[in-house]
């Protein structure tokens, strides 16, 4: 029942388990027994469903892990309740969803009108990460990419990227270095912990720009959360859940993966801000708006690599005009797809990820 709270106790924990272990396909009704309809968390013994068949409306707790792990395939039905339902705390975007929020370059377009992206990413240790950072940037429809970095991770960018504006930074004054003219930001994948990164951090969070912090930038924001709390422009922050342990003190890893959405829209609360909290379900949370549950996400994204191609993405959207909130969506779902697209389900790299991401935005915008 949809009102069950605590997770399944005896005799109906015994049953639970010989249900999901029956050879026979298993179907539950409205919701599996020992899921939470709310939040997603299974506190407990649950049944694992091959179907669930879910009267009214959807339950948030059949699309956020682990719930959604135990509900398998979903489907509604109408019992004519929907005139005298609440507004939603989670929605699940499709793919004319996405289609209807992506920019679309017209007649009039040149790349400043497309958006321009400034990306403080990659270092001297992880090239690697800005290399991949761009290409989503460039696959997701920016404009122009105006990129800082190390001279190494220049080389790298401007090899595998020549259309880059690149320049190396300033050793000895490294913030006066970042470019001024973008749209928006994306710092802090393989940027390292150390001062400078902090100082840069400091003045992209200082502009009036919509900035995406990602990776280390998590981690140093999470020693001075204030840069982003006394924000008034658009922030998107896109955690992990051990980096989002780190913006939440008191939470730790396994609790935010068991209860996803509770810690996603605590962090955008406590921060005023957007939050896309990666993992086995991809939340986007934004104060005053309905929860998002991605649901293209696949097991194939869990690679080196595919958060810089998200961040990238992410951003080249914000900076083409997007809100954080839909900026967020729309990268999670196009960034899911192209795993699912790419190699037909076969392993997959960073790289790869970047090389389908056309595929999944014509899949989407596809008449």
């Amino acid at each position: 029942g949809i009102g069950g709270r605590g997770g399944l106790r005896e005799p109906h924990a015994r049953l639970a388990a010989l249900a999901s272990a029956a050879s026979a396909p298993v179907v539950a009704v409205d919701l599996p027994s020992g899921v939470d309809a709310d939040t997603g968390a299974v506190p407990g013994p649950a049944v694992r469903a091959d179907v669930t068949v879910t009267f009214g409306t959807h339950k948030p707790g059949l699309f956020v892990d682990p719930g959604a792990t135990h509900a398998g395939v979903v489907e509604a039905v109408d019992i004519g309740i929907a005139d005298d339902l609440p507004a939603p705390r989670l929605v699940v975007p499709r793919a004319d969803d996405v289609a209807a929020l992506l920019p679309r370059p017209d007649a009039e377009s040149d790349k400043y009108r497309r958006g321009v992206l400034g990306m403080a990413v990659g270092s001297q240790r992880y090239p690697g990460a800005a290399v991949l950072a761009v290409g989503g940037a460039l696959r997701g429809g920016a404009g122009l990419v105006r990129y800082a970095g190390h001279r190494d991770a220049v080389t790298e960018v401007l090899h595998r990227w020549p259309e880059v504006v690149a320049s190396q930074l300033d050793p000895v004054d490294p913030v006066a270095g970042l470019p001024v003219r973008v749209n928006a930001w994306v710092i802090g994948p393989g940027r390292g912990l150390h001062p400078v990164a902090a100082m840069e951090l400091e003045a992209v969070l200082d502009t009036t720009l919509p900035v995406l912090v990602d990776a280390d930038g998590i981690t140093l924001l999470s020693r001075n959360p204030d840069l982003v709390r006394a924000r008034t422009a658009p922030t998107l922050l896109t955690p992990h859940a051990g980096e989002l342990a780190r913006l939440l003190p008191g939470a730790d890893r396994a609790a935010i993966e068991a209860r996803r959405l509770e810690f996603a829209t605590r962090a955008a609360e406590e921060y005023g801000c957007t939050v896309l909290l990666k993992g086995s379900t991809t939340i986007v949370a934004e104060p005053g708006h309905p929860a998002v549950a991605n649901p293209t996400g696949t097991p194939l994204l869990a690679t080196a690599g595919s958060g810089d191609v998200l961040s990238g993405l992410a951003g080249a959207l914000l900076a083409g005009g997007l809100a954080a909130r839909d900026a967020a969506l729309c990268a999670a779902y196009l960034h899911g797809l192209a795993a699912r697209l790419a190699h037909d389900g076969a392993p997959i790299s960073a790289s790869d990820l970047v090389t389908a991401l056309p595929a999944a935005f014509r899949a989407v915008t596809a008449d």
